[in-house]
């Protein structure tokens, strides 16, 4: 542990579209603010470092695509079963490292098809969570950008979903709801996913701000 508190990690890079940099940097001052001594990462090779892990509290990954190394998602897997927390939103967690099975299976779903592009839709909070430390006090979000159509197992602890519509010429046969929001247990640790946040824009919104900062300060150790 730091003399400044908890520590996090933000690890950025990947797939440029989602401005990994710019999307991280919102949120630093958060954790700056909250006593968090915050160090940034461009490269998986931080997660292979044992002994630098073993001090990490929270993970923030912002990472899409790409591929990691079995040195690397060996050494995340252990800090997280042993309490480090993972947070992101968006491709940053759940659309990273797609034929990195033990990665998805850490996480919890992995990202299918944006099914219609930028949209309208909106992001409900589920009514028997409520009063999840989280979402509380949020029932509703209405975006226009990327909906997730998410693969997840039942593993997951889903606090808000998202409802696709079936447009005429959809291979679907009914709307899909898809979580938006869950958390996990992954050992000792946490795991906090958002699936919105394609745009910064989006990552502004009150309501998706909260969700994140709040789902940070959940899964940090």
């Amino acid at each position: 542990m730091t003399e400044a508190g908890r520590r996090a990690l933000i690890v950025q890079g990947g797939w440029p579209g989602h401005a990994p940099a710019e999307a991280t940097e919102l949120f630093i001052p958060f954790l700056k603010e909250a006593g968090f001594d915050v160090s940034v990462a461009e490269n998986l090779e931080v997660y292979a470092d044992d002994g630098f892990m073993a001090d990490v509290d929270l993970v923030v990954q912002c990472w899409t695509m790409g591929e990691i190394l079995p040195d690397e998602i060996r050494g995340l897997r252990a800090a997280v079963a042993a309490g480090t927390g993972l947070a992101g939103w968006h491709g940053g967690i759940v659309d990273s490292f797609r034929m990195a099975t033990d990665y998805l299976q850490m996480t919890g779903g992995q990202f299918a098809a944006h099914a219609h592009d930028l949209v309208p839709h909106s992001v409900e909070v589920v009514a028997e969570h409520a009063d999840h430390p989280i979402v509380a006090g949020i029932d509703r979000i209405d975006l226009v950008s990327e909906q997730y159509w998410m693969l997840t197992d039942p593993a997951c602890e889903v606090l808000a979903t998202t409802e696709i519509a079936r447009r005429d010429g959809d291979p679907w046969h009914e709307p899909v709801v898809s979580p938006a929001v869950w958390t996990r247990r992954w050992g000792a640790g946490k795991v906090f996913v958002c699936t919105p946040g394609h745009q910064l824009a989006d990552l502004e919104t009150p309501e998706i701000r909260t969700i994140i900062e709040r789902g940070m300060l959940w899964a940090s150790r």
